[in-house]
């Protein structure tokens, strides 16, 4: 009896705290409760190895292309040493190869010629038929000699080029071994240290995204029917509810769903909802960054009424210490 008194209380509890927080404000406007969520970014290996070094820990924050950790490259290194050594072997043979065509292709020439001359002396008969055979075979050894000597050129090209493209491809995982953030954001969770060996994909760092924060809530289909994306809309934080911070519907679901446990009542819970979701200003944030914490529970407040005007307690504010700092400070 004590269990249902207590479940019935909360729950007329419950729905004394929904119709108070649906009439506290003008017609004109619909809200939702919901936590302040971010996306989550995780920095990974592409390629298997140690970590040398971290080099941020966890509440830092760190900008577009910084680098946060970086993988051990000893054996990259010499592979790469290895490939270019290779290609300049490759470069040398070539030059030598060169030169010996030219050698190749001036014995084919004298030949030649040598063979036209006793191919009209032959027809003149001035000359031995042995003679003759002899000159043409001559010819056709150079000429040979001069292919072969060609085709070993166009191997060492194709040597060089296999060599260019072992060392670029080394060079290019030297430097994905640097890993960088990809955008500025706050280091949420250092999953990985020093000395650790990781294969590809496995996750050094996780950040949130501090340019991307919003808020998920869940409407009913009559409210949601009512809302536009880039709505103006208001977010309220339980921590701070004497700021609500300036906001823009960012997503509509298109399709209905039954409502999550995370809404506090159990009537909406029975009910059919929208998923929405409310973006923060993104100029808002970068003053916010030091205070954005993810999981801080609010409401948000859409305006469905272009119209309607915003009651006196929603108006958009900061804090007075935060006005005069500007959105790169």
């Amino acid at each position: 009896m004590v269990v249902l008194v207590v479940a019935g209380a909360g729950i007329a509890g419950g729905y004394a705290w929904y119709e108070f927080h649906q009439t506290a404000i003008p017609p004109g406007f619909v809200s939702g409760n919901g936590r302040l969520e971010a996306t989550e970014i995780d920095i990974a290996t592409k390629f298997p190895g140690r970590i040398e070094e971290v080099l941020v820990r966890e509440g830092d924050t760190v900008d577009a292309g910084q680098v946060v950790a970086r993988m051990d490259t000893r054996e990259l290194l010499h592979q790469l040493h290895g490939a270019a050594a290779q290609e300049q072997q490759a470069r040398d043979s070539k030059s030598t190869d060169e030169a010996v065509a030219k050698v190749a292709q001036s014995q084919y020439e004298f030949a030649a010629r040598d063979y036209e001359r006793s191919s009209k002396l032959g027809e003149a008969n001035v000359i031995s038929a042995q003679k003759l055979d002899s000159d043409r075979t001559k010819m056709e050894t150079y000429a040979a000699a001069l292919l072969a000597t060609r085709a070993k050129t166009v191997a060492d090209t194709s040597a060089i080029l296999a060599a260019e493209h072992d060392r670029e491809r080394l060079q290019t995982q030297i430097e994905d071994s640097e890993l960088k953030a990809p955008l500025r954001g706050r280091v949420q969770y250092r999953l990985a240290e020093p000395g650790e060996v990781l294969s590809a994909g496995g996750k050094v760092v996780t950040i949130i995204n501090l340019t991307d924060v919003y808020m998920t809530m869940f409407l009913p289909e009559h409210d949601a029917g009512q809302v536009a994306i880039g709505a103006d809309a208001r977010i309220v934080l339980d921590a701070a509810q004497q700021w609500p911070l300036p906001a823009a519907v960012s997503f509509v679901a298109a399709k209905a769903q039954f409502t999550p446990k995370s809404v506090e009542t159990a009537i909406e819970r029975e009910k059919l909802v929208f998923r929405t979701k409310v973006q923060i200003d993104p100029q808002v944030l970068r003053r916010l960054e030091p205070w954005i914490k993810v999981g801080v529970p609010g409401m948000a407040y859409i305006r469905v009424d272009p119209v309607a005007v915003w009651p006196a307690q929603l108006e958009a504010r900061l804090p007075p210490q935060l006005m005069s700092l500007s959105p790169r400070q």
